[in-house]
């Protein structure tokens, strides 16, 4: 959250992409760094123990998702 909230602060569009396991700790963290509307985007947990072709899965999944939010930033 601290990579995306720094580059949002410099006006380079970015989203925030965690597991669903962390989604209220970044709502917590993007508010009390000051941005509680920055873009996040989730995916299914957990992610460590996935292989290559299942990562690639789930960034397939959301990537329509993360452009749209980059793009609308």
């Amino acid at each position: 959250m601290h990579d995306i909230v720094d580059l949002e602060s410099r006006g380079v569009p970015g989203v925030f992409v965690a597991s669903n396991e962390f989604m209220s700790g970044a709502d917590s963290q993007a508010a009390a760094l000051g941005f509680p509307d920055v873009a996040r985007c989730y995916v299914a947990h957990p992610i460590q123990d996935r292989t290559d072709g299942e990562m690639r899965a789930l960034a397939c999944a959301v990537f329509d998702e993360v452009l749209r939010l980059i793009v609308n930033a």
